[in-house]
């Protein structure tokens, strides 16, 4: 089973820059899209109904914001828009996808680069998803939650750690938060899991200002979190950069298991 993860920065901008034409050659069988920013009424029939693909959306109710998707080779047999909280769910950061016993969540956790308020949001946005995350530890389903996740965990997921220190995406408590979704609440990051050693390869987004793309002066925060049983079928993971649709690169993540294995 592949699985896809990519913050689109306009999903208008990245069909532009051939992303509908790159897809049905990437042999995925979920692609799970954030930051589409997009509305109903300018949908286009591809966006609607991507050729080999179901689609669902969890838009943003403020114009040309937010909003996440999920594309699935399979119809889900269940859609949950949003993770329960109002303030969030308003802007369209969680769409969960289920398959048997399998749940797929595109996620898009808010950056708080804006400034004081928007961080605070984002910290109370990831108090609400810890919750959410620790309950479904407890839970016998498998999950696997895909997405642009605005944190940067190590030094080894940022080129210039010791200048972004006081930087959102690379604040202490954020990446604190995120020690402890790996290590207490025993998610497993499966990018991290296959490359525990790899730095620069792993970059899945890069500021456009200056040559940071040139120089690969990136931030890896876009992640796969996975339940430890699913992490185990996990065969390879790899950021893909020979195309850009956005600032943002697709990440590709390969499992020995299969749709099918979870619906029998």
């Amino acid at each position: 089973m592949r699985v896809i993860t990519l913050n689109m920065n306009g999903i208008r901008a990245a069909a532009r820059k051939g992303f509908f034409e790159w897809l049905p050659h990437q042999k995925a069988d979920v692609i799970c899209l954030q930051e589409v920013r997009i509305q109903e009424h300018q949908f286009t029939e591809e966006m609607r109904n991507p050729p080999g693909f179901h689609a669902e959306y969890f838009l943003a109710e403020k114009p040309g914001y937010s909003g996440v998707a999920i594309y699935s080779r399979q119809k889900p047999d269940r859609v949950r828009r949003g993770i329960g909280w109002k303030e969030a769910d308003q802007e369209g950061r969680f769409l969960q996808a289920d398959f048997g016993n399998l749940s797929v969540v595109s996620l898009y956790l808010p950056s708080g680069s804006s400034g004081e308020l928007r961080q605070n949001f984002k910290f109370q946005f990831m108090n609400q998803l810890y919750t959410w995350m620790k309950g479904k530890r407890k839970s016998r389903r498998e999950f696997l939650i895909c997405g642009d996740w605005n944190i940067a965990h190590t030094e080894k997921d940022i080129k210039n750690a010791r200048g972004n220190r006081n930087n959102s995406g690379f604040l202490p408590e954020e990446r604190a938060w995120m020690t402890e979704v790996l290590d207490e609440l025993g998610w497993v990051d499966t990018y991290r899991h296959l490359h525990p050693n790899a730095e620069g390869d792993g970059y899945s987004w890069w500021s456009n200002r200056g040559n940071a793309w040139a120089n690969n002066t990136g931030w890896r925060i876009d992640a796969l979190l996975a339940t430890p049983n699913l992490a185990l079928t996990s065969l390879k993971a790899m950021v893909y950069k020979d195309k850009r649709f956005s600032d943002h690169a697709p990440v590709f993540l390969d499992l020995k298991s299969t749709i099918e294995y979870f619906v029998q």
